[in-house]
């Protein structure tokens, strides 16, 4: 059984910080990427940053180059998307999910967790 349980949203002012974190259990991360998706309300989900665990390669979503950052943590099975100088456009609800390398469907989901960017 694959969990994935993100936390650490919330409320932040403009230019502020928050750091999200992605606990999976129930599989060995090296043959996935990671990945951290956002909805915002009326809006389509988009892909914000992309990690492959093993390689370490990543993608950025440009709206979020030089402001969010996504690194992990081999030994506690987690990921972590560093988010600074937030705008009010990157609030949603934020997501991680997981993809079998080479493959271009995510295949398992966290339940989301609300980032609300405002003064």
């Amino acid at each position: 059984q694959v969990q994935v349980v993100e936390s650490g949203g919330g409320l932040a002012q403009p230019g502020g910080s928050l750091r999200l974190s992605c606990s999976v259990s129930g599989r060995d991360l090296t043959m996935y990427v990671m990945g951290w998706f956002r909805q915002a309300p009326g809006k389509e989900r988009e892909l914000v940053t992309a990690f492959t665990w093993s390689a370490g390669g990543t993608h950025y979503a440009d709206s979020v180059k030089g402001r969010f950052t996504i690194s992990r943590d081999n030994a506690r099975n987690t990921g972590y998307l560093q988010m600074n100088s937030l705008k009010p456009e990157d609030s949603g609800v934020y997501y991680c999910a997981l993809k079998w390398r080479g493959s271009q469907d995510y295949i398992y989901w966290g339940q989301g967790t609300q980032v609300t960017v405002s003064s």
